[in-house]
């Protein structure tokens, strides 16, 4: 694993995280009640001082009833305020050393505000989700809210048996005891707070596919009423799972769900293991499987490798578009070059203002960073050609497999595969704001 993890605050976000120490990982056990919408919880959170001795820490947590607090077993001095709860250890820990953090709390979740309205824990009308990119983690959980900060989870929620409960990972156990079941999951993969996900909601569950001897279970987690649709819909994702483990490498994680709530949903939400699609993107039409190829992309790109910090996000969004271009490509839709063509006149008709080196928070989830995204991809590939174009994509993954990366490390390793320098393509492309000419693949129409 390659990690390439800032040692500051992140720039988007400096009241998120705390670079002065690293989770290793969290165990959370939750109780919910969806009518009253009440959440109570225990933490114990496993992790390493940095370089200097840690006198005090921050843990990011929204507006909830904070109970027990203990840092190795002792009582801290804390407080807790503005999301943050700062804790002081009644003896510093050492530099480099391992510590456990126990939080309890309790009360009613509810989203955390941002520039882009609500995020993290929302209640519905029959269950509850999480959609937490960038920062909504806290709304529901206490942790060192950093991209780069990825750790492993145990996850136990304990929800009315009536209800399903569908998070990232393997699920361990059920138990059913009285009128409530406990469902447990293990995410041994490193995680970042933002991407773990987690629905609760009445579904019924089918398998996608039949993943054979060392295939990829998938299953899909729907409303009864939408399972007509919702066949046809995802009838060719395990196809797309075969395409990206040939064009990315291996599938990274022990499994793949896909939700869908009664709600409907703006976009879809990525989670490790773990995909959110609104009724709105289930027609029976196949309208939204361009969604389908992004979010299944996302699992490499995004979450198996993860940005160190939010300015890199177009290494999240930009190959996730481009996966959905190569999807359609490979599927009988229209071509790579047509989609990019398309894009291009699209950029070109609006401001070209937008870096995607440090697109800046307003700008981090503007569509142009997607389209751009992925045409600065197909110009990489139109450079490089398609055969050390996948070779390269295929070994980014492989070297920061569970690890984080920066732009600076992508266009190094771009170079490794290039014939001819590649800091021209990546200061029109990455680096400038006005909008090259469109790239153009050689022999493809």
């Amino acid at each position: 694993m390659a990690v390439q993890q800032s040692a500051d605050r992140d720039p988007y976000f400096p009241d998120n995280g705390d670079p002065r120490y690293r989770v290793h990982r969290y165990e959370l056990a939750l109780d919910y009640r969806p009518g009253p919408n009440r959440l109570s919880g225990t933490a114990r959170i496993n992790a390493i001082a940095g370089r200097a001795p840690l006198t005090e820490f921050q843990l990011n947590l929204a507006d909830f009833r904070i109970g027990r607090v203990r840092v190795d077993g002792r009582q801290p001095h804390f407080t807790h305020r503005g999301g943050r709860l700062r804790i002081r250890p009644a003896k510093p820990v050492r530099a480099g050393a391992a510590f456990t953090v126990e939080v309890q709390w309790s009360g009613n979740p509810r989203p955390v505000a941002s520039p882009w309205g609500g995020l993290g824990w929302e209640e519905l009308a029959d269950g509850a989700l999480v959609a937490s990119q960038p920062v909504g983690a806290p709304s529901w959980y206490p942790c060192n809210d950093r991209p780069a900060d990825k750790a492993t989870y145990l996850l136990s929620v304990t929800t009315p048996s009536a209800y399903t409960v569908v998070t990232g990972g393997r699920l361990l156990t059920r138990t059913t005891k009285a009128s409530t079941t406990t469902w447990v999951y293990e995410q041994s993969a490193p995680t970042s707070s933002y991407l773990v996900g987690l629905v609760i909601g009445r579904f019924q569950t089918v398998l996608l596919g039949d993943p054979g001897p060392g295939g990829v279970p998938q299953h899909g987690h729907i409303p009864a009423r939408l399972l007509p649709e919702f066949s046809r819909d995802f009838a060719r994702q395990p196809a797309m799972m075969e395409l990206f483990q040939e064009l990315f490498g291996p599938y990274p994680f022990d499994g793949y769900a896909v939700a869908v709530t009664e709600e409907e949903l703006d976009v879809p939400v990525e989670a490790q293991g773990l995909s959110l699609f609104g009724a709105n993107h289930v027609d029976g039409a196949r309208g939204s499987e361009r969604l389908v190829a992004h979010e299944l992309a996302h699992q490499w790109f995004g979450n198996c490798v993860t940005i160190a910090d939010w300015r890199h996000i177009w290494l999240n969004e930009g190959f996730a578009k481009y996966a959905e271009w190569l999807w359609s490509e490979r599927s009988g839709g229209r071509s790579a070059q047509q989609l990019a063509a398309a894009a291009h006149r699209l950029l070109a008709t609006l401001p070209q203002d937008l870096r995607l080196a440090d697109p800046g928070r307003r700008a981090m989830f503007d569509d142009r960073l997607y389209e751009r995204g992925g045409l600065t991809l197909h110009a990489v590939r139109c450079a490089l050609g398609d055969d050390a174009f996948f070779r390269m994509l295929r070994g980014w993954v492989r070297l920061y497999r569970n690890g984080s990366v920066t732009t600076e490390a992508f266009t190094g390793h771009v170079a490794r595969f290039a014939q001819e320098p590649t800091d021209g393509l990546f200061q029109e492309w990455v680096y400038g704001a006005k909008l090259p000419p469109l790239p153009v693949l050689r022999n493809v129409p």
